[in-house]
């Protein structure tokens, strides 16, 4: 593990950035990201298939230690292109949104 600190999001706060190596191949694949230096994590970024491209992003946007917001790629061409969200905090996701082609618009 090796860590990192600076102010990522510009509020003047301190954030701190853990890069990890999960699977031993010598290359950082998870990144746990604290923007409120309350030791906990407000983002997980991972690059699951180590093609250095992340490849799903967990947000806990009021930190309650759920995930409000997951993105994730489905289909595997190395774009984020799901979104799932937790609109009112409860745990469950409310909305998915899936955009395959890459034109910025969900698909129906």
């Amino acid at each position: 593990m090796s860590q990192w600190s600076e102010d990522f999001d510009g509020d003047g706060d301190t954030d701190t950035v853990y890069e990890y190596d999960t699977d031993g191949d010598g290359q950082a694949d998870e990144w746990v990201v604290d923007l409120d230096s309350d030791g906990d994590a407000d983002a997980i970024y991972t690059d699951n298939d180590g093609d250095g491209v992340i490849d799903e992003m967990v947000v806990d946007t009021n930190d309650d230690g759920v995930a409000d917001v997951v993105a994730f790629d489905s289909n595997g061409d190395g774009e984020i292109d799901t979104w799932q969200v937790d609109h009112d905090y409860d745990g469950y996701i409310d909305t998915e949104v899936t955009d395959l082609d890459g034109d910025g618009i969900a698909d129906a």
